[in-house]
C-alpha cells in the first residue's frame, strides 16, 4: 500500500503531466499590472508635438521675418522713405564768437522745430533686393516643412521604440510565467523523487533571472515613453504604466520602387529644396553686386519750420523804445531842416510808434507780443525743398570688383552645397530602402527561428515530464525561446522603424 505522502505526489505529477500548457501559462505570478487609463494613438501624439515641440516651434519663429523681409524689399524697391523728426530747445542770454564775430543775445529764447523729408533710391541692390528676399524666405519655408518631417519621424520612431518595448515586456512577463511552470515542475518531480534539489534550485534560478529582466523590460518601456512625450513637448500626464498605445502597426510586403523614391525626394525633400533656394538667393547676391557698376538714382524732398520766442519781453521791448526814441529824435531834426526848405513836418511820434517820447504805442507793444508768443507750434515755415541726384562711381579701390568676387565664390558654394545636399538625399533614400527590404526579410528568418525555438521547448518540456531530460536542458530551451521571440518584436519593429527613416529621407509619409 502506497504512502499518502507518495500517493498525494503522484497525483500532483499526474496533474502536471495531463495539464495543457496554455493554462500554466495563463497564471502569471507576477505583481498585479495597473489597468491603463490614458490612450494615445501616434496621430494624437503627432498632432500635440506639432504643437507643442519646441524644437518645432523654434523653426516656426523664423517665418515671421522672413515674410517682413520679402514685404521690407519690395518697399524699398517702389516706395520712398518717409521722415518726421520734431524737437524743443533752450539757449540762455550772453555772447558767443564765431569765426571772429561775436554774437549777443540779450534775451533767453524757447525754441522749437520740425521738419519731414522724404526720399527714395534706384539702384541695382535695391531692384534685385526682393529676389534675393524671396529666395531666403523660401528657404525658411523650406526648413519649417524639414523640421515637421523630422519631428514626424522623431516621433513616429520613438512611438514605434514603445510600442516595442512594450512588446518586449509580454515577452518577459511570458517567460516569467513559463519558469514559475518550470519551478513547480521541478518541485513536483522532487517530491516524488523523480527530480534533485538541483534541478529545483536550477528552476529557482533561472525564475529570479527572468524576474529581473521583466523588470528591465518594464524599465525601459517606462523610459521610452517618457521619451515620447519629451519629444511631444509636454510633461507626461501620468505614470507611463497607465498610457497605451493603442496603434497596431501591421508587416506588409514593400511595394515601393526605388527609383520612384529617388525622383520624389528630389522634388519633395525640403533639405533639397532648401538647398536651391539657398542657391537661388545666392544667384541674386551676384546680380546685385555686378549691379554696382550700373548708375544710382535718388531722390529726396523736405519740409521744416522753426520757432523762436523771447523769454525777457521787458528787456526787448526797453530796447524797442530806445530805438523808436533814437527815431524820434533823428525825425525832430529832419523836421527842423524841412521847416527851413518851407516843407510840411513828420508826425515823429507815430511814425516811430510812440504816444509821446517815453512811452510805445499800446498797438506796437500788443502786436510784438502776439509776434513773440510763438513757442511751442507757431512754426515759420521754410521753404520746400527736394533734389535728384545721379551717381556713377568710377574708381571705388577695387571694392566691386571685391563684392563681384566674393558673390560669385558664395554662388558657386551654394550649388556645390545643393549638389552635395541633393547626393546625401538620394543616399540616404537607397540606404534606407535596403535597410527596408532587409528587415523585412528578417522578419520571416526570425518567424521561423521563433517557432523553431517554441517547439524545441515543447519537446524538452515534454522530456523533463517524463524523465528523460534534464533541468538544464529545460532551461536552455526557455532562454532559447525568449531570445527568439524577443528577436522577433526586434525584427518586426526594425522594420517599421526602417520605413518611417525611409519617410524622412524621401521627405513625406509612404502609408
Amino acid at each position: 500500500m502506497a504512502r499518502p505522502d507518495a500517493a498525494r505526489a503522484l497525483r500532483v505529477t499526474l496533474t502536471l503531466l495531463f495539464l495543457p500548457l496554455p493554462v500554466l501559462a495563463a497564471q502569471d505570478t507576477t505583481a498585479v499590472r495597473p489597468t491603463p487609463t490614458v490612450s494615445l494613438t501616434l496621430a494624437e501624439a503627432l498632432q500635440t508635438a506639432t504643437a507643442n515641440s519646441p524644437a518645432y516651434r523654434s523653426a516656426l519663429n523664423d517665418a515671421g521675418p522672413a515674410r517682413w523681409g520679402v514685404r521690407s524689399a519690395w518697399a524699398s524697391a517702389v516706395l520712398p522713405s518717409a521722415s518726421v523728426s520734431t524737437g524743443m530747445g533752450y539757449n540762455g542770454a550772453g555772447s558767443s564768437t564765431f569765426g571772429g564775430t561775436e554774437f549777443r543775445q540779450t534775451s533767453p529764447t524757447l525754441t522749437s522745430n520740425y521738419s519731414i523729408g522724404l526720399s527714395w533710391e534706384l539702384s541695382g541692390q535695391t531692384l534685385t533686393a526682393p529676389g534675393r528676399a524671396k529666395a531666403n524666405a523660401r528657404s525658411v519655408s523650406e526648413n519649417i516643412v524639414g523640421a515637421g518631417v523630422q519631428l514626424r519621424a522623431d516621433v513616429t520612431r520613438q512611438y514605434l521604440l514603445a510600442l516595442q518595448n512594450e512588446a518586449q515586456v509580454v515577452v518577459a512577463r511570458e517567460q516569467v510565467s513559463r519558469n514559475q511552470d518550470f519551478v513547480r515542475l521541478a518541485q513536483a518531480r522532487y517530491d516524488v523523487g523523480q527530480a534533485t534539489l538541483l534541478d529545483v534550485r536550477q528552476a529557482q534560478v533561472t525564475k529570479g533571472t527572468s524576474d529581473v529582466a521583466l523588470l528591465q523590460a518594464q524599465q525601459a518601456a517606462a523610459d521610452a515613453k517618457l521619451e515620447l512625450f519629451r519629444l511631444m513637448g509636454i510633461e507626461i500626464p501620468a505614470d507611463p504604466l497607465l498610457i497605451a498605445l493603442p496603434d497596431s502597426f501591421p508587416v506588409s510586403d514593400p511595394a515601393w520602387e526605388l527609383e520612384t523614391l529617388l525622383a520624389t525626394a528630389d522634388e519633395q525633400n525640403p533639405d533639397v529644396r532648401a538647398a536651391a533656394a539657398r542657391e537661388d538667393a545666392a544667384s541674386s547676391q551676384l546680380t546685385a553686386a555686378k549691379s554696382q557698376y550700373l548708375p544710382r538714382l535718388s531722390v529726396s524732398a523736405g519740409w521744416s519750420g522753426f520757432a523762436q520766442e523771447f523769454t525777457d519781453e521787458e528787456l526787448l521791448l526797453s530796447g524797442q523804445l530806445a530805438g523808436a526814441q533814437g527815431g524820434y529824435a533823428s525825425c525832430l531834426e529832419n523836421n527842423v531842416i524841412r521847416t527851413s526848405a518851407g516843407l510840411s513836418t513828420n508826425n515823429c511820434l507815430a511814425s516811430n510808434g510812440l504816444i509821446d517820447p517815453n512811452t510805445l504805442d499800446p498797438a506796437v507793444v500788443s502786436a510784438f507780443r502776439e509776434n513773440n508768443n510763438v513757442f511751442p507750434f507757431n512754426y515759420t515755415r521754410s521753404p520746400f525743398g527736394a533734389s535728384l541726384t545721379i551717381s556713377l562711381p568710377i574708381f571705388t579701390g577695387f571694392s566691386r570688383q571685391l563684392q563681384v568676387a566674393e558673390a560669385g565664390a558664395a554662388r558657386e558654394d551654394a550649388d556645390e552645397a545643393h549638389r552635395a545636399q541633393r547626393l546625401l538625399v538620394r543616399s540616404a533614400v537607397r540606404s534606407r530602402f535596403a535597410a527596408v527590404n532587409t528587415a523585412h526579410s528578417s522578419i520571416a528568418v526570425q518567424s521561423a527561428a521563433r517557432d523553431a525555438a517554441r517547439e524545441q521547448l515543447r519537446l524538452a518540456q515534454d522530456r523533463y515530464r517524463v524523465g528523460s531530460g534534464t533541468a538544464l536542458e529545460l532551461a536552455d530551451a526557455q532562454a532559447a525561446v525568449q531570445r527568439a521571440e524577443g528577436d522577433y518584436v526586434n525584427a518586426v519593429y526594425s522594420y517599421h522603424i526602417a520605413i518611417a527613416d525611409l519617410e524622412a529621407a524621401v521627405g513625406r509619409p509612404l502609408r
